[in-house]
């Protein structure tokens, strides 16, 4: 079948679309005809859509949806409005059955259809369940009882029951379908998966809602592989996008060694997100030998309790050690904090901010206001019903003083980075930031936090 992709995340500094990448790799692999029209580049994404479906026959159109809005609680930026925008472009000139999928509408599947007024999606991975539903539609077989489709029936929506693939049946990526050179050049890093999946208890977190709470992991091996197509590419800059890479820590060592055996370590520069527990010397030491130059620990907050309500399993003394031993290798550190949490106090909030600098991180990025998402514990105590508008959570207690508050605890303590794009020579948000554009125009290259850590 001849099959269309296509991109939709525009947000600047532009991020390799990994996900379409590899669902490409899997389409072509079962033996489908795959064409990807990639929006971040078109300036006028509805003449760029017409262009592309003019004449063009496709048995299907697969729609990637990232983000569903910027995750800030300052600016609320959503991006549906303009998804579902972009979607009516599609279907106005294409009779193909229209497929939705992507992390963000895992997130929130049966809204985005409704929003997008689409009638079917996967929610979870496609690399798996598509190169089958694309089949069957061919040979007009049916298909609704796929695992992991959503689609209406009747009135309603029907979701599927999922099915966790193992992911060594993925077919080898050769990172072929998307121009990642062209995003190295203009966004400054690639991404690259070891495993899917995360069994954490975080309350806020959306990953287990999107990609399943069954840790999943990749052969070593085929990690690797991609890893040396992407530097035949010339792109020598990378980060995991993996929820937290040292989950399990057996298999981060596995592929820290394996690609120490090829090489890699000398030849790439790579950036990981990483729990504080757990973690070790030996692991800090591993990773630095296969390359690692910088890590972000999902911090959280500094205080016992507050760790223990958001569901965190490490405790503010993992913090200081997993700071430490990855400093010790010569690796940089970033500590995410994310404040406002329900019961968060004053207290809790000096305690964070003294725990960070007592960890003495290179960077801390401060995020006020936890975005609530569909699916998650936070959101059945707190918005157990909501639309597709962004929603946020600030604990009542600590809203009128936690902005000043926390401006007295950091005053120009240059390592604090704020999710505020008010500060501009200090705004963490990557969305639309110009400071990081011009960084990486200039030629810097890696994670987005180390990138602005080195532009002074």
């Amino acid at each position: 079948m001849r099959v269309a992709l296509v991109n939709t995340n525009r947000m600047q500094p532009p991020i390799a679309p990994i996900g379409l990448d590899y669902l490409g790799e899997a389409l072509h692999a079962a033996g489908h005809r795959v064409e990807v029209l990639d929006l971040c580049w078109e300036a006028d994404p509805h003449a760029a859509v017409a262009r592309f479906l003019e004449g063009a026959e496709f048995g299907l159109a697969g729609i990637t949806l990232r983000n569903t809005d910027d995750c800030a609680y300052t600016s609320r930026q959503s991006f549906l409005p303009e998804f579902a925008g972009l979607v009516d472009a599609i279907r106005a000139h294409t009779g193909a059955p229209i497929v939705l999928g992507g992390v963000g509408f895992s997130v929130m599947p049966e809204p985005v259809l409704a929003l997008s007024r689409a009638e079917i999606g996967v929610w979870g991975e496609g690399e798996f369940v598509l190169p089958e539903l694309a089949a069957r539609l061919e040979r007009k077989q049916e298909w609704r009882e796929l695992p992991n489709l959503v689609w209406r029936r009747g009135a309603a929506w029907q979701r599927n029951a999922p099915c966790s693939w193992p992911l060594a049946g993925l077919p080898p990526m050769s990172r072929s379908w998307v121009d990642n050179r062209r995003y190295f050049r203009q966004g400054g890093q690639a991404g690259f998966e070891t495993k899917r999946g995360c069994p954490g208890q975080c309350i806020y977190c959306a990953d287990p809602v999107a990609k399943g709470k069954q840790t999943r992991l990749r052969p070593p091996g085929a990690v690797a592989d991609e890893l040396e197509s992407l530097l035949g590419q010339g792109i020598d800059h990378l980060h995991t996008c993996d929820g937290e890479f040292n989950l399990p820590m057996s298999h981060a060592f596995e592929v820290c060694e394996e690609m120490v055996r090829r090489g890699l370590g000398d030849r790439l520069r790579w950036y990981a997100y990483c729990s504080p527990a757990p973690f070790s010397p030996e692991l800090a030491r591993a990773m630095r030998r296969a390359g690692c130059v910088g890590i972000n620990f999902g911090a959280d907050n500094g205080d016992q309790e507050m760790l223990r309500r958001l569901g965190r399993g490490f405790a503010p003394s993992d913090i200081l050690n997993a700071t430490r031993w990855s400093k010790d290798t010569g690796m940089a550190v970033m500590l995410d904090l994310l404040l406002g949490s329900p019961h968060e106090t004053r207290e809790s909030l000096v305690r964070t901010m003294e725990l960070m600098q007592r960890a003495d991180p290179d960077r801390v990025g401060v995020s006020v206001g936890v975005r609530v998402y569909p699916g998650t514990e936070l959101a059945a105590r707190v918005a157990p019903s909501q639309g597709t508008e962004p929603l946020f959570y600030l604990e009542p207690e600590i809203a009128p003083l936690v902005f000043p508050l926390l401006d007295a605890l950091i005053g120009d303590d240059k390592r604090f980075f704020f999710f505020d794009s008010s500060r501009p020579d200090r705004n963490y948000n990557y969305n639309a930031n110009q400071r990081l554009i011009d960084a990486i125009g200039q030629g810097c290259r890696g994670a987005y936090w180390d990138i602005l850590r080195r532009y002074e």
